[in-house]
């Protein structure tokens, strides 16, 4: 990436990065190099539910706690951080290895996505936790936020979450045990855990979030059926 499109993407998050090589590392796919972005992007994926939750505590102060996590379960979801990514202009800015940008890669709004949670990891790192729920909330100012986001369908992580809190557990976790195939068409195997019960269930996906939400749903199953 040229000096000038870090200095314009930096320009448009209203972040100029004192470690200019953490920029670098969130935009690179595992595609691309054996260095890439998923650490970061598994930061950023923290970083931006906690963000998102403060904002929705204070902007829909009157929505009960299982309403505000559906919310934020439709302000952090792939279609959302998509449309931000392309706001932001990250596709022409991505490293990709050259299978993955051949096959549409710079427009594939899991990549995308990813590199946009990356980005918001690389800031925390960069200049902590401040500024990165300073740029989460000036990346969510144009989204719509409104208590009608309550209404949405629950995907499985969202349903597994409510299921766990609705039984005073702890969140599950979630991990990528594999990647398999070529770097441009990987399946990601990944497993949930719920470790107040001593479960796990597996799931695959063309991204580590589809799998993380193939192993959800098949952690709910296996829950639903205990219960039957």
């Amino acid at each position: 990436m040229s000096e000038g499109g870090h200095a314009a993407l930096q320009a448009r998050l209203q972040h100029k990065f004192v470690d200019a090589r953490l920029l670098q590392l969130a935009l690179t796919h595992r595609s691309f190099s054996a260095d890439h972005n998923e650490r970061l992007e598994f930061l950023g994926d923290s970083v931006l539910n906690l963000a998102v939750a403060h904002l929705l505590y204070r902007r829909l102060a009157e929505l009960p706690e299982g309403d505000l996590s559906r919310v934020r379960a439709n302000l952090v979801k792939q279609d959302t951080l998509h449309q931000i990514a392309l706001r932001l202009q990250l596709s022409p800015l991505l490293r990709l290895g050259e299978g993955e940008a051949k096959s549409g890669g710079p427009g594939r709004p899991s990549i995308l996505a990813d590199a946009l949670e990356a980005l918001i990891g690389a800031v925390f790192l960069d200049a902590g936790y401040g500024a990165a729920e300073a740029l989460v909330h000036r990346l969510f100012e144009t989204v719509e936020i409104n208590p009608r986001m309550e209404a949405a369908a629950k995907d499985p992580k969202t349903e597994l979450q409510e299921w766990l809190q609705g039984h005073k557990m702890k969140l599950p976790l979630y991990r990528v045990l594999n990647t398999l195939g070529a770097a441009h068409k990987q399946t990601f195997d990944v497993v949930c855990e719920v470790s107040e019960l001593g479960l796990s269930e597996r799931g695959i996906g063309g991204s580590r979030r589809a799998g993380e939400q193939a192993a959800a749903a098949a952690m709910l199953i296996r829950l639903k059926a205990r219960r039957a």
